[in-house]
């Protein structure tokens, strides 16, 4: 198994959910986080004065899914997350060595 983690823009969350539910991919955990990557921050304009923002809002999305759907998700993902721009984000995928229900202890 593998454990899929999708970091994208706020704004993509809604349109990655339809397509991975679309594609039959349900189970996921979904985190509200900040960072910053090749964009470095942004600067806005406020009241104003120009400010540096240098952490940006961005989603997490967790999923843990069996190794043969690691491909079509991570397509999925780039596919409808994709704006073309700096900070669309990035998809990591790490192995999982152990999986236990709570609920069923299996």
């Amino acid at each position: 198994m593998k454990q899929v983690t999708a970091i994208i823009r706020p704004e993509k969350l809604e349109e990655v959910k339809t397509a991975l539910e679309d594609r039959g991919y349900f189970p996921m955990t979904i985190s509200e986080v900040k960072g910053r990557g090749a964009q470095k921050g942004i600067c806005i304009q406020y009241r104003g004065s120009q400010i540096k923002v240098d952490t940006i809002p961005k989603v997490e999305i967790y999923m843990v899914v069996n190794d043969e759907d690691v491909r079509p998700i991570t397509d999925t993902i780039r596919k409808s997350a994709r704006t073309g721009k700096f900070g669309d984000g990035k998809i990591f995928v790490s192995p999982i060595e152990e999986v236990i229900g709570i609920r069923t202890d299996e």
